[in-house]
């Protein structure tokens, strides 16, 4: 068993954390990890309350575990969708693209775990002034908005700069990423983009074939000149936003191309000119699995990794 601060905080048999990934993580994928033993997030990102509800309603028809939602903080629809969390009263979230001081007192109030999601040590360090249960902390391996640090180097950084416990997320797919993050001192992990790649993810299959195929250098950044870089598959939007930037484009242009453009690939599946949000782990995944083996596999590995190291130093 791995068992540290952050499986009985969340009562979850494996400390992972499927990453709350906006028109990508909905009831089935919550609901199909928080089964499999790890616990499932349903992405709110910029829905309507009542769209988050009725996911919310569908996942308790799935499972009887526990799962979180994530809220994007700059939605407009951030503070309804806090109401219907506490309503339901969810037992954890995640958060991102902003500030959550304003809903801390709120969620505590009906025992909901708070975890930010965060970029940099100073941030980690605020959130645990705040009154947050946990944060994941976040490299710039990871799909969608980023921050500029990489894992390896962020994680233990903010593990010493604060108390609570520290989910690494960014760059992690497997065993051996699972083991590491723990020797770098985080009690959990965030997967993002090998849980897309699992069967009872509604994304379009288009979107899922973008990654199976991506090879290690198709995950590019675009978007710097905004503020809040996006890593995405290689394609033709993709060029587009490089060519923007390249020739000196206003973060209003951008941001212009930018709209819609998740939904496109994700619902639509036009994975030319939508964004296909997806870390730079892509390169290592090959083929669509069910949600149980996937987190399976990656304990199996984790103990097969952790056998081989001790297997060396006993040799050494």
């Amino acid at each position: 068993m791995i068992d540290t601060r952050i499986c009985e905080m969340l009562g979850i048999k494996y400390p992972i954390i499927q990453g709350g990934m906006a028109w990508i993580a909905t009831a089935e994928l919550a609901a199909a990890v928080s089964e499999a033993g790890g616990i499932g997030i349903i992405g709110a990102g910029n829905a309507p309350a009542e769209t988050v509800e009725r996911e919310i309603l569908r996942a308790k028809q799935l499972t009887n575990k526990q799962f979180g939602v994530n809220i994007m903080m700059l939605s407009p629809f951030a503070e309804e969708v806090v109401e219907i969390i506490c309503e339901h009263k969810i037992p954890m979230v995640t958060t991102g693209a902003g500030n959550p001081a304003k809903f801390i007192k709120r969620l505590k109030g009906v025992g909901t775990k708070i975890i930010p999601v965060v970029p940099s040590v100073a941030l980690a360090k605020r959130m645990e002034g705040l009154g947050a249960d946990a944060v994941i902390v976040e490299g710039t391996e990871a799909g969608g908005h980023i921050g500029e640090l990489t894992t390896m180097a962020l994680v233990p950084q903010a593990v010493d700069a604060v108390n609570i416990p520290v989910i690494a997320a960014g760059g992690i797919a497997d065993g051996r990423g699972l083991l590491a993050a723990l020797s770098l001192g985080a009690e959990g992990v965030q997967i993002g983009t090998r849980f897309v790649c699992a069967e009872e993810c509604t994304v379009h299959r288009n979107y899922k074939n973008m990654i199976l195929g991506a090879k290690d250098r198709d995950a590019v950044v675009t978007a710097r000149v905004t503020g809040h870089p996006v890593r995405m598959l290689k394609n033709k939007l993709a060029r587009q936003f490089l060519k923007l930037e390249k020739e000196g484009a206003t973060a209003e242009e951008i941001e212009r191309l930018g709209h819609g453009k998740l939904e496109l690939a994700a619902i639509d599946g036009d994975v030319e000119n939508g964004s296909v949000m997806a870390g730079q782990v892509s390169g290592m995944i090959n083929r669509i699995q069910p949600c149980r083996e996937i987190i399976e596999e990656i304990i199996s590995d984790t103990k097969n990794q952790l056998n081989l190291v001790s297997k060396f130093y006993t040799e050494v």
